[in-house]
């Protein structure tokens, strides 16, 4: 994959419909990544927004989708991209299908149906609501990133504490929501119509004309759950 210097959220989201799948760090793809195409002096400058401070606006352009989708971390899926990706990854189960199979986890059916209950949830009330604290449920991390790499939820935004002159600081809190909630059933269903190896197929063809020089292999490992 060439080079590209993404200097500004419009950047990510241009780059992500362009290639459709854009992991956010570094992997065993060379150069296929956030990290490595955006300039070391962005990361963690003082006064100045990089690639954390991006995924908020890039996430509500409303053109991609961001989770923990690539092994487990975190990247970008253009929505063009996405019903392909989910009817692959949810190897055609909706999620209430999928509980009905008895698929899904109880711990997972509550943490989904909470936040689809409510449409968007900070994962600090999130955690809260579902007794995500000491001496409570066990397991937070494993079960939302399951939950993600499903393409069931996805994270919406990032909210920033705000000090006494209303400017945001520290890291920001992701909020989660469901594809369903945040582009429609229509849209995130459109690939059911092909099987979920025909929907995997399609994206294994499209990023290898992508990444020309880059096996086949290593493409369907990132792709793959």
């Amino acid at each position: 994959m060439r080079f590209y210097e993404l200097r500004s959220a419009e950047d990510i989201v241009r780059l992500t419909q362009e290639v459709g799948f854009l992991p956010f760090f570094a992997n065993e793809i060379g150069g296929f990544s956030v990290e490595e195409n955006c300039p070391t002096e962005l990361w963690f400058a003082d006064n100045v927004d990089g690639p954390w401070e991006w995924k908020g606006p890039a996430i509500k352009s409303g053109k991609c989708l961001y989770g923990k989708f690539f092994k487990g971390k975190a990247g970008y899926v253009s929505t063009e991209w996405f019903p392909d990706f989910a009817n692959y990854r949810r190897d055609g189960y909706d999620f209430d299908s999928r509980c009905d199979e008895g698929l899904a986890p109880r711990k997972d059916q509550y943490l989904y149906e909470t936040v689809a209950a409510s449409g968007e949830l900070l994962s600090k009330d999130l955690k809260t609501l579902c007794n995500y604290r000491k001496g409570g449920n066990t397991g937070f991390e494993t079960i939302i990133t399951r939950l993600q790499m499903q393409t069931y939820l996805c994270i919406a935004d990032f909210v920033y504490q705000q000090d006494k002159y209303e400017k945001p600081y520290g890291w920001g809190v992701a909020k989660y929501s469901t594809p369903e909630n945040l582009f429609g059933y229509p849209m995130v269903s459109s690939a059911y119509k092909r099987s979920p190896e025909g929907s995997l197929g399609k994206i294994l063809d499209h990023l290898s004309r992508v990444l020309p020089d880059v096996p086949y292999s290593q493409i369907e490992r990132l792709i793959r759950m």
